[in-house]
């Protein structure tokens, strides 16, 4: 047994592996670049080795490093986690070399599965059905285009080392080829530290569906089911579930039986997973392998009941599996909702900062794998994603229901999260009845989420709850200059809620009898119940005897309510107020649509255009790197280019001025 193993990995996947390493009585060492020194999953390890650097390359993608911090702490073996050195061969082999054991499948399976190229031949020579193209490497703009056009558009290029999302484009014709081909690569070796790149033919309107594969170092391999990933953006995965909604007993079969029979023709041991694309018609593709531990793996632990962590350290221990395919029993639903610090309402772009307010939500049927507290750094080196929110529930119908009610309980503050947006997936029709694809999010987001401008069917309710937040803050207001003793002078019950499109009149009162509070909106009446504490950014009430949840700010008599994936703005003024709050003349916005500013914090890696030049609708104008993606910015319109305010290299703030038009 292993008496100490070293994570070589960061953030919530450190954590977790840490965990189940502790409760087996395992010592853990965690390492850190110079941006992570005080993160979680530092303190969490028994032991820690700063290893220095910033960005991946220097810190968790150096092998060396990785193997010093190893023998310096004397541990017997390494779990790679996801993403990072988890399938890098070289890395294996160099863990092997020093006479440590890697926490996972044997070198020859990840050089020949880690490789998506390799992969698919190996897959189409053992029969399983594989999707057209992908099977050398493509070095050149001109080679890439030429090999589009054999297997016809739409294709995608995609990195043969990759995952993750990363490195990986998808091109319509031969123009947005050329245009995506160098970030594919540039991306690709950022993320993996290798540029390789290939090419095939893109399924349009597919299921993504991966099967989880468990197998000993003794030729036993079983499943334990599959996962749908269906719901992605930009080939990145946002939530997955299992099972799938999709899948019948019969698909899921067939996929595994295919899935165990690969595994094996390569000799694989340790968790790994299948990838497929499915049609409407339930055909299936071999994608790709993933030789290492998925990040949605908790969906199937939660179904399962088994924890695939524990599984690959006895595996890399040499001990049997312990378990056969009949013993794997799929129970309830569970759902997996991929916490990102981005900015939904901008085409989603990333958010770099502090966690000034952090708070998970807590109840039965909610497991949260996180790698910050409140006060951690979200920064621009890294991949933006902040938790993985699970929930387990005896069917999907109440697996969303609780989603739902779990995303309205979380709160996150100073940085932007896309956590609305993930909750107005979870109410979107077409996802609750599994009428969806990969290209879901496309079709239905297109432009991103504003949850400030989305409609909503709570308005009445929320309408009812600012007008209490608004109640309680008035009678503390009223006792603290001692303007009520007892019930002998009562504040007004009458208030007007105003937001930028409507006034509501609302009226509410304290129900002594019954201890709750009667509340009338517009006509309507509401019975709301409520232990909620003055300055708490969270507020759970019992309204009509359904418990609703809802995250609240306030600014005065200006209050900020979010539920349900909908962001409203109000206030709450008397009729007094009210009237002159009417007389006050509106904030002209600043004019900037001469500029050009960063969408996003990141760094400015390329620079397209020159001072004077002539720029055509469409045509790029700037690179800008951030959290690993490469974030090619176009014009709008046409333009002409008057002044450059920065330098390739230069660091940029959300909202920086980087170039100006003339008008």
């Amino acid at each position: 047994m292993f008496s100490k193993i070293l994570i070589a990995n960061r953030g919530e996947i450190a954590c977790r592996i840490i965990r189940t390493a502790q409760k087996t009585g395992i010592r853990t060492v965690s390492v850190c670049s110079d941006v992570d020194i005080n993160s979680p999953h530092v303190e969490l390890a028994d032991e820690s080795v700063n290893i220095g650097g910033i960005t991946s390359a220097e810190s968790y993608l150096d092998i060396n490093k990785i193997i010093e911090a190893m023998n310096k702490t004397n541990a017997d073996a390494v779990h790679p986690g996801y993403g990072f050195l988890s399938e890098n061969v070289n890395f294996s082999d160099a863990v092997e070399k020093a006479g440590k054991i890697f926490i996972g499948p044997p070198s020859s399976a990840i050089s020949v599965m880690g490789d998506k190229i390799k992969s698919k031949k190996i897959a189409k020579e053992s029969g399983v059905s594989v999707v057209p193209g992908g099977i050398k490497i493509i070095n050149s703009v001109e080679e890439a285009i030429k090999e589009a056009n054999l297997i016809k558009y739409p294709v995608m290029v995609k990195a043969s080392a990759g995952g993750g999302g990363k490195g990986m484009r998808i091109a319509f014709n031969d123009k947005q080829l050329k245009e995506n081909f160098n970030s594919a690569i540039n991306e690709a070796k950022s993320s993996f530290g290798d540029d390789r790149v290939f090419i095939e033919k893109f399924i349009q309107e597919p299921r993504h569906i991966e099967i989880q594969i468990v197998g000993d170092q003794y030729g036993n391999i079983i499943h334990l089911g599959e996962r749908e990933c269906s719901i992605q953006r930009r080939h990145q995965k946002v939530l997955e579930e299992a099972p799938s909604v999709f899948v019948d007993d019969v698909l899921r079969e067939k996929m595994a039986i295919q899935a165990i029979s690969l595994a094996k023709s390569v000799g694989y041991y340790s968790a790994g997973t299948v990838e497929f694309v499915v049609d409407k018609n339930k055909n299936f593709y071999f994608l790709e392998m993933n030789t290492r531990l998925q990040v949605e793996h908790p969906v199937t632990e939660l179904i399962t009941g088994i924890d695939l962590v524990h599984l690959m350290i006895n595996i890399a221990e040499g001990k049997k599996l312990n378990l056969k395919q009949e013993d794997i029993n799929f129970n309830g639903s569970a759902i997996e909702a991929r916490i990102y610090a981005e900015d939904s309402s901008r085409n989603f772009l990333p958010s770099i900062g502090r966690l000034t307010r952090y708070i998970e939500p807590v109840s039965k049927g909610i497991r949260i794998d996180s790698g910050v507290v409140e006060g951690s750094e979200i920064s621009m080196y890294y991949d933006p994603m902040i938790s993985k929110l699970c929930v387990y529930s005896k069917d999907r119908k109440s697996a969303i229901e609780s989603m739902v009610n779990a995303l309205d309980r979380y709160l996150i503050d100073g940085v932007k999260t896309n956590r609305d947006f993930l909750s107005n997936i979870f109410q979107n029709e077409n996802f609750i009845n599994g009428k969806f694809s990969t290209d879901f999010i496309g079709k239905n987001y297109a432009e991103g989420y504003n949850s400030e401008e989305a409609e909503t069917h709570y308005f009445d309710e929320i309408c009812a709850i600012v007008t209490f937040v608004h109640y309680k803050y008035m009678q503390r207001a009223a006792s603290i200059s001692n303007q009520v003793k007892g019930f002998n002078r009562m504040i007004g019950s009458v208030w007007n809620v105003i937001t930028s499109q409507k006034k509501i009149r609302t009226k509410i009162s304290f129900n002594a009898y019954n201890k709750n509070y009667d509340l009338y909106v517009k006509n309507k009446y509401f019975k709301v119940k409520s232990d909620w504490k003055i300055g708490f950014p969270l507020l759970s009430a019992l309204i009509d005897n359904k418990v609703l949840y809802f995250e609240v700010s306030r600014d005065g008599p200006r209050y900020t309510i979010t539920h349900k994936s909908t962001k409203m703005t109000m206030i709450v003024l008397s009729n007094e107020h009210t009237a002159l709050n009417s007389l006050m003349i509106p904030r002209k916005k600043k004019d900037t649509s001469n500029f050009l500013l960063s969408p996003m914090p990141g760094l400015l890696t390329t620079i397209l255009v020159k001072k004077g030049q002539k720029i055509q609708e469409d045509e790029p104008l700037v690179i800008i790197e951030a959290m690993k993606m490469e974030n090619i910015i176009k014009a709008e319109k046409d333009l002409v280019v008057k002044k450059i305010f920065a330098k390739e290299g230069d660091s940029l703030d959300v909202d920086q001025s980087i170039i100006e038009f003339e008008k």
